[in-house]
């Protein structure tokens, strides 16, 4: 397990205790998918004029905020109406949900929820593996 999250991490962002296997200076993305630590937060209906910074400081006020992200169309470099808050705690981000949800924001009422797993890594393309097999009539 170590080389995989050293392969995945590089080679020197995280130590590896002998005793209890907790992961120090890795980034906040392997604390999601390794550990459960930080809790995040789906949060759609974004005026376009929200930043990252204003989100941040928005949630900011119900516990502490790990990162802010704005999704943005990689055509346009527009916001794309959603993002995602990051908190250390799940209290604190169960908190944030509860207060947040249905709020105004910029003008917009946002909507918050828990955020899902990614599980589609293919991206939606099929990869061209050759020509088809012929295909025998059978007797």
């Amino acid at each position: 397990m170590a080389a995989a999250l050293r392969r995945i991490a590089g080679e020197k962002s995280f130590m590896l205790s002998s005793i209890s296997t907790k992961l120090v200076a890795a980034p906040s993305s392997l604390f999601i998918w390794q550990r459960g630590i930080t809790t995040k937060l789906f949060v759609g209906g974004l005026s376009f004029y929200t930043t990252e910074n204003g989100l941040s400081e928005a949630f900011s006020q119900h516990g502490q905020v790990v990162e802010a992200k704005i999704v943005m169309d990689r055509a346009t470099d527009k916001s794309k109406g959603f993002g995602f808050v990051t908190y250390a705690s799940e209290d604190e981000a169960q908190k944030a949900l509860d207060e947040m949800n249905g709020k105004t924001l910029n003008g917009r009422v946002i909507y918050v929820g828990y955020a899902k797993l990614k599980t589609n890594f293919g991206g939606g393309i099929p990869i061209a593996r050759g020509p088809p097999e012929p295909t025998t009539p059978e007797s």
